[in-house]
């Protein structure tokens, strides 16, 4: 429900969101509603995946805190394309929320080196990927992760195979 009201309430209002964040803390509960409805949104979405910052503040709005941090959850329909990329300046933790999917490594020649199945029922919940590892995911089912390093994607030196 938390969600819910937060998203309706972005949506209509997103300059008061950002103000509201700048004010009070925002409690943001990971449960089966929410892991649902990012679930939806990837559905109808053309890219087939959508992402929910849990930054606490991505500007410092007067407290002084600056999170320059990714920590995201991702939902990811099978079928999705996640490019094939890299983070040279950070290690990138993902861990599976719900639904199965596969890490994929590849070599500086773009060829698939190995892969590590992300399957809670197969007991393997995550995976670190070293900074500098080309990488992927793909999504065997719909899938949520949650996906932290230092640095927004875009900002830290990533780099998408080219």
């Amino acid at each position: 429900m938390c969600f819910r009201v937060f998203s309706t309430i972005s949506a209509l209002f997103p300059k008061l969101i950002v103000s509201l964040h700048q004010i009070i803390s925002v409690m943001i509960g990971i449960d089966e509603e929410l892991v649902a409805e990012l679930l939806a949104r990837a559905a109808e979405s053309p890219r087939l995946r959508q992402n929910f910052d849990l930054r606490s503040c991505a500007t410092s709005g007067g407290s002084g805190v600056v999170d320059n941090s990714q920590r995201m959850l991702n939902a990811l329909m099978p079928g999705t394309v996640v490019p094939i990329h890299r983070h040279p300046n950070s290690n990138e933790s993902i861990i599976l929320i719900s639904g199965r999917a596969v890490e994929l490594f590849y070599d500086a020649e773009g060829r698939e080196v190995s892969r590590c199945l992300l399957d809670r029922e197969q007991g393997s919940f995550g995976v670190v990927v070293e900074a500098g590892d080309w990488h992927t995911i793909q999504a065997l089912e719909p899938t949520v992760i949650f996906e932290v390093k230092n640095g927004r994607y875009g900002e830290d030196g990533s780099e998408e195979w080219k």
